[in-house]
């Protein structure tokens, strides 16, 4: 085998955990990202992992038995990646239940991260964690983790997938957590909001709900969430913060598992 072949294979094998992250991690996957850039993205980012990563030798990654190293490589780099998206996830959810509550759950376009439509509150709470995640350079912290990864599980090397998989439940089960910490405040004010057009609407058989009722749950969302932003703020840091960790604890208990 030529010296450029076994090159050319060995670079293509690292690329595979890269390859998998910025397909699937919020922000380098994002459909609003071209091909072309995720490509040279990840083609970029896997020249120096190949100066310090222990590549398994090219003759094994020619034989049929790698492609249980090959699914294993990806696997890494998918779960990293959706990692992450189940907990930006949260932000989009808890976007689209006060829309719901609000009445503004027509209010929907595509989503240019997703290419689906999406409630425009949604996608607002979407694009603005994303922006806190680039802005507080946590995009390069994610980045230095998986590249980190090829010094602790190496190319190859054997790890227990249960442990990717015990991961992204225990994420689903934050997304849920910091999805309710987001919503609750707006949509308990709307909940007592609806409360109060109820007993008026009772009281008043003759007031048509339609003309007072949904300008007025719209009004106080708009109130809400601009008077909410500071706080809003910290609430993003805070999911930011935990989806790191939680890919950080991913890949250090699959190194020792």
């Amino acid at each position: 085998m030529g010296q450029a072949v076994e090159m050319s294979v060995l670079f293509l094998f690292a690329m595979l955990r890269i390859g998998g992250f910025i397909i699937a991690a919020p922000v380098f996957g994002a459909r609003f990202i071209p091909l072309q850039v995720r490509i040279v993205t990840s083609v970029m980012l896997t020249i120096p992992v190949m100066s310090f990563a222990d590549l398994p030798d090219p003759e094994t990654l020619m034989d049929t038995a790698a492609v249980g190293l090959i699914l294993g490589e990806l696997a890494i780099g998918l779960s990293a990646g959706l990692l992450l998206m189940i907990f930006f996830s949260a932000a989009v959810m808890a976007g689209d239940r006060i829309a719901a509550t609000a009445g503004l759950g027509f209010a929907a376009q595509v989503d240019p991260a997703s290419g689906a439509q999406a409630p425009v509150v949604g996608q607002l709470f979407s694009l603005a964690l994303m922006v806190f995640f680039v802005a507080s350079d946590n995009h390069l912290v994610a980045l230095r983790i998986l590249l980190d990864s090829y010094t602790y599980i190496p190319p190859g090397s054997v790890f227990d997938p249960g442990i990717l998989i015990q991961s992204g439940v225990a994420a689903a089960g934050e997304m849920f957590t910091f999805a309710a910490r987001l919503m609750m405040p707006v949509v308990t004010v709307l909940l007592l909001v609806n409360m109060g057009i109820g007993v008026i609407t009772r009281s008043a058989p003759q007031l048509n709900i339609f003309s007072f009722g949904f300008p007025l749950t719209m009004t106080v969302t708009i109130v809400l969430l601009y008077l909410g932003a500071p706080i809003l703020g910290t609430a993003f840091d805070r999911l930011i913060e935990a989806s790191i960790d939680a890919l950080m604890q991913m890949m250090t208990e699959a190194a020792n598992g």
